[in-house]
């Protein structure tokens, strides 16, 4: 009965051993740093490149999965607050795993006026240190980031409710531009 007893515990912290080291964060992209290039296309096929947005502000979310609650409540957000954010001149781009076809369903169904992106090998979320391993299954882990007109990643965002984190994107972008405008003089 002890060698059972032991056996059983002896297996499950080898489980619980590899599951944390699924879940071990990866390369972190310190706020400062050049934010990754990626080449991913959207649901309609289009291929979008960091570079693509050099200028503008981005707001990159990584995302879970298309169409399931916390992921919908999270794009419907962004897709409510899109004005602002738009005045606020910053793109938003939503990433995950899901394929272009589940993405175009999903922007289709939920009439989000913004790119998604498909990630299928997760590169690009494991470039942002957004990629949850869990061996057979890959998902992109819930973080966004905002990236600067020069390609430098302004502000990252690790623990996301998305209930109210288009509203949070949108105060940090006010307060990374004001303090922009104090740092540059003025255009002549």
């Amino acid at each position: 009965m002890l060698k059972w007893m032991l056996g059983g515990l002896a297996a499950l912290l080898l489980v619980a051993s590899a599951v944390l080291w699924m879940l071990r964060p990866g390369a972190h992209r310190p706020e400062g740093s050049a934010a990754p290039d990626f080449a991913l296309p959207d649901q309609n096929g289009r291929t979008h490149r960091l570079g693509d947005y050099t200028g503008r502000w981005l707001v990159l979310y990584f995302y879970p999965r298309d169409d399931t609650p916390g992921c919908t409540r999270e794009a419907c957000r962004f897709r409510d607050d899109i004005g602002i954010l738009g005045d606020l001149d910053a793109a938003v781009v939503g990433v995950s795993v899901d394929d272009t076809r589940s993405h175009a369903d999903f922007a289709r169904k939920y009439q989000l006026p913004f790119a998604l992106l498909s990630d299928p090998n997760g590169q690009t979320a494991a470039a942002y240190d957004s990629l949850l391993n869990l061996g057979v299954v890959r998902f992109a882990r819930r973080r966004t980031f905002i990236i600067a007109p020069d390609g430098r990643i302004a502000a990252r965002f690790d623990k996301v409710d998305p209930a109210d984190h288009a509203q949070e994107v949108a105060r940090s972008l006010q307060a990374l531009q004001r303090t922009a405008r104090q740092v540059l003089p003025p255009a002549k």
